[in-house]
């Protein structure tokens, strides 16, 4: 028995062109032809019908065949057609031991080291490249990434430090009320907000968003190829892309900071006039006695090396992407993670060392 489907069938015809297919099924026997050699145009609703009508023959054991589909009825009965299992595209987890975690995470651990290792190289080697030639840069984006970094940042940098600022002298009020020690609570909030939660708060909450946004934008043009793109041009990813976003981070750090360590100061001021019976003039000047210029300084060169490990970590693992839209989450994360491990390493690497020259 031959079905010839001729013409165009769509969703206003869905009931009459079903009705018509049923009715030419009758009595088919034990095998039937659907001929779209003569159909011109055929929407869902009609291949879905023809599917649905070789499904229901064969459950009657009539061996069913569809024939002639050309151009575009063949391309929209692919579509549709759910008679082959495709296979996944993703590649099955096999169960893992705890201890197969534990070393394929260790194993992981130490190869981004050694990448990041490696990029800190080529980041060099291009900074004296560019150092050479400047014009082999791009710094059109100089000005659009500072602002993304230091003046998009400055509201959330600023109220978290004035609240870090305020916490930490409220949680040392009392103490220090019980032995008359009002005074120094300029000491406590100056030297902490300056020396080392100034500095820290801004990493963090800059690796959040700078690191974050940098690792994913430079992501997603891995992933789509305009980073292989950049290169068939000629371009150097590293002095077109990596330079810029590194700059930018270190030239907005130091600023961020600054204001981290004012901000955190007037926050911890307020609960010493508030709580502690401090006239504004006797914090402000056992401010000046306690805090001077080598504490502020040290603040600032953590805060450069945290701009560069931010800049160098998230840039790093942008362009390591690979996997599609799921591997630009997974190296995000994977780039916040890492900074946020290096930011204390950094930290306590470098404060042995000031410890160490007496700073």
């Amino acid at each position: 028995m031959q079905i010839a489907v001729a013409g165009s069938a769509d969703f206003d015809q869905a009931e009459s062109f079903g009705s018509a297919l049923k009715q030419a099924a009758q009595g088919a026997g034990s095998r039937a032809l659907i001929d779209l050699s003569q159909a011109e145009l055929l929407d869902g609703s009609a291949v879905a019908l023809i599917y649905g009508l070789r499904k229901r023959l064969t459950g009657d054991d009539v061996a069913v065949e569809i024939i002639g589909a050309r151009s575009d009825v063949a391309a929209i009965m692919a579509l549709y057609d759910d008679s082959a299992a495709q296979p996944s595209l993703r590649e099955g987890q096999a169960q893992e031991t705890t201890f197969t975690q534990v070393g394929r995470a260790t194993s992981d651990f130490i190869g981004g080291i050694k990448d990041i290792l490696e990029f800190v190289g080529e980041v060099t080697s291009s900074s004296l490249y560019a150092l050479r030639h400047p014009r082999s840069v791009h710094w059109a984006d100089m000005g659009k990434l500072m602002e993304r970094t230091g003046a998009d940042a400055l509201p959330i940098v600023a109220l978290i430090s004035f609240l870090i600022g305020l916490v930490m002298a409220f949680q040392a009020a009392g103490t220090l009320a019980q032995y008359g020690a009002n005074v120094y609570i300029a000491d406590m909030v100056g030297l902490s907000m300056t020396r080392i939660m100034g500095p820290l708060m801004m990493a963090i909450l800059v690796a959040g968003r700078s690191g974050a946004g940098f690792s994913a934008e430079l992501g997603t043009m891995k992933v789509s190829e305009e980073i292989d793109a950049l290169r068939v041009l000629g371009l150097d990813p590293i002095r077109f892309l990596v330079i810029p976003r590194i700059l930018a981070l270190v030239l907005m750090v130091p600023l961020l900071t600054f204001m981290a360590d004012l901000v955190g100061v007037i926050g911890g001021g307020i609960i010493g006039v508030s709580f502690l019976d401090l006239s504004p003039t006797a914090f402000v000047n056992r401010l000046h006695i306690a805090v001077d210029l080598y504490d502020i300084g040290t603040g600032l060169v953590l805060s450069l090396a945290y701009g560069v490990a931010i800049g160098m970590i998230a840039c790093e693992r942008g362009l390591a992407t690979r996997g599609g839209a799921e591997g630009v989450g997974r190296y995000t994360t994977s780039a916040v993670v890492t900074i946020l491990f290096h930011l204390v390493i950094i930290s306590a690497v470098l404060t042995i060392i000031f410890q160490f020259w007496g700073i």
